[in-house]
């Protein structure tokens, strides 16, 4: 089973729609056309120290995508902040995780518009 994490904590599944699995090795000039058409992408994170699925949240966002985008996978909360600027909806993680990291960690990270880097700069 698993945990869905949006910014106002923890949800079970509720999509049902076309979706689309890419694994974060995939190449750059096919993800655009792997995500065409579907209602929600699943990009797949192998570990919580593999960025990659970052990188590829930006691009699809920067290509037009609209749909739902899920990262999947073993994402920290510390990383939650991260994953919503990308261009991320929520955040799929395992039970396990969940259970070590509570609802309460991920809600905390859920400002992650006001404090980023650059508003602490700015104050």
């Amino acid at each position: 089973m698993s945990v869905i994490v949006r910014d106002d904590g923890f949800h079970a599944e509720d999509f049902a729609g076309t979706a689309v699995e890419i694994a974060s090795d995939i190449k750059s000039d096919e993800l655009v056309q792997l995500a065409s058409g579907a209602e929600m992408v699943r990009i797949l994170f192998p570990s919580f120290s593999d960025g990659r699925g970052f990188t590829l949240a930006r691009r699809l966002r920067d290509a037009g995508y609209a749909g739902r985008l899920r990262a999947v996978g073993p994402v920290i909360a510390d990383q939650y902040a991260m994953a919503r600027r990308s261009g991320f909806d929520e955040v799929e993680i395992p039970d396990d995780l969940a259970a070590r990291q509570p609802e309460e960690q991920w809600k905390f990270r859920a400002d992650w518009r006001d404090h980023d880097y650059r508003a602490r700069m700015k104050g």
